[in-house]
């Protein structure tokens, strides 16, 4: 049996696809989180209450109303994306300009919100969501097995995260939105509707977070505190990145799941802790982030 570092070949490979699902998951909320604080700076802590609507409507769609799974990646961050827009539009406008504490606040207290929500309508324990028919089983690669579902997952968040940095990097979509945050008044100078670009924003990035949660429901349970139990994780991934930076969050992301991938192999009770570990180390050589910029 072939051995790396005193662990078998075939249980560090499976390690580092479970590794590389989850920093998919982390790289894409954290892209999000990304595009709402780089544009709007606000931190956004409703972001993984977006994430457990998501799945939820993911699981409605399919198991009330019979819709596809394929379906549903397109329905359930669009209804996501719905309601950001409405949150923004109603509550989160009125506090542009204001210190960033107001905006970490409300969106911590609309999270709590509908968190608690969830749990009045479907309880606290998991609901199960099935795995596509045609992504089901697994491939062997020789030293290890490969669930399908869990390449479709990994694949599709890559293709979502270069799809967006691409759109915001290189279109003038992406130019006009970063000019809103230099200086939305000459912006609209020029004809842009700067507040309805805010809206757009905003509802992206919960668009994001939702398809994370369709994609995530078929492999974790659909429950009221998924978000809760992984926005702090993305929280240091998106703060390792550098707060704002497209680049960072997609590259953390990737990064620390393969790190607590490693962690779990070569040193278990040490996995929980490498987020933290390595935000703590980032912060004190570099505070602005690895790829964050200066003011």
């Amino acid at each position: 049996m072939t051995m790396i570092f005193g662990v078998p070949l075939v249980a560090l490979a499976s390690q580092l696809v479970i590794g590389l699902f989850n920093g998919a998951f982390y790289a894409l909320l954290s892209l999000g989180l990304g595009v709402i604080f780089g544009l709007l700076r606000v931190v956004n802590f409703t972001h993984g209450a977006f994430y457990t609507v998501g799945a939820f409507a993911a699981f409605l769609l399919t198991t009330r109303a019979g819709f596809s799974f394929w379906a549903c990646l397109l329905m359930a961050p669009a209804i996501v994306a719905l309601l950001a827009a409405v949150l923004e539009r109603a509550l989160l406008r009125k506090l542009y300009g204001l210190d960033a504490l107001y905006g970490l606040l409300l969106t911590f207290g609309i999270a709590l919100l509908i968190e608690g929500t969830l749990q009045l309508f479907f309880g606290v324990a998991g609901q199960p969501y099935q795995v596509p028919a045609i992504l089901s089983g697994t491939s062997n690669l020789g030293f290890m097995f490969l669930p399908h579902y869990r390449a479709f997952a990994i694949g599709i968040s890559l293709l979502i995260c270069l799809l967006t940095w691409l759109v915001i990097e290189y279109t003038s979509l992406g130019a006009k939105l970063r000019a809103a945050t230099e200086n939305s008044r000459l912006l609209e100078v020029f004809g842009v509707n700067v507040p309805l670009l805010l809206t757009c924003t905003y509802a992206f990035g919960g668009a994001l977070a939702g398809f994370a949660g369709v994609v995530a429901a078929p492999v974790f349970q659909v429950s009221p505190l998924m978000g809760a139990n992984l926005i702090i994780v993305v929280f240091a991934v998106v703060i390792i990145g550098g707060l704002g930076s497209i680049t960072g969050a997609i590259v953390s992301g990737l990064m620390l799941g393969t790190l607590e991938a490693l962690a779990k192999v070569y040193w278990p009770p040490s996995a929980n802790l490498v987020p933290f570990a390595i935000m703590a180390v980032v912060l004190f050589l570099r505070p602005r982030g690895l790829f964050g910029k200066g003011e």
